[in-house]
């Protein structure tokens, strides 16, 4: 009935849900839109054919995904729809400190914002990585000195070139990291 009436008035809205509440005596309506939207006369309309009282609510992007639900990258239904309470910011930088490809494509979910999943991994990728040393730092392995030219902070594991230009994997526990204790006392520890 209300998604009749929005093509009526020809109001540029999407509606996605509807709900009584307990007693029966409101009904509210939620709806996306790309821009504010007039809809006192939908109300009154709405409001005339149900006789009760009638709420219209816009819903931003990542609310819209949860009401509409489906199932995100992973092949899972939604998490958003499945267990999270509310919405927790999403940063870009938390796809870098995954080093996660910037391509919007891949780091977006199906309402449009960046992926929600980024937030659960951040902080232990940000652990991992304090634990590891940053590119272009010298190390010392059993087959020299070496410069780090990447790191694997789920795998803790360091890739370093030796000085017979040979790149290595190695694991963190392998290698000893030059000034080691001077960078310690920088960070506090």
């Amino acid at each position: 009935e209300c998604g009749k009436l929005i093509s009526k008035l020809n109001l540029p809205m999407k509606l996605l849900s509807a709900e009584y509440n307990l007693e029966g005596s409101r009904l509210t309506f939620y709806f996306s839109a790309e821009e504010r939207v007039d809809f006192r006369e939908l109300v009154r309309e709405l409001t005339n054919r149900f006789k009760v009282r009638v709420e219209l609510r816009q819903v931003g992007p990542r609310d819209e995904a949860k009401l509409v639900g489906g199932f995100g990258r992973c092949g899972r239904p939604l998490c958003c729809m499945s267990f999270l309470s509310g919405f927790t910011p999403v940063s870009i930088k938390m796809a870098k400190e995954q080093s996660l490809p910037l391509n919007p494509m891949k780091i977006s979910g199906v309402c449009g914002r960046l992926l929600c999943c980024l937030v659960y991994e951040s902080e232990q990728y940000r652990t991992m990585k304090g634990k590891l040393p940053r590119e272009g730092q010298q190390v010392s392995t059993a087959m020299g000195v070496a410069t780090v030219v990447g790191s694997n902070p789920l795998k803790e594991t360091v890739l370093v070139e030796l000085e017979s230009q040979v790149t290595v994997e190695l694991p963190l526990s392998e290698i000893k990291i030059e000034g080691e204790h001077s960078a310690k006392r920088r960070k506090g520890g």
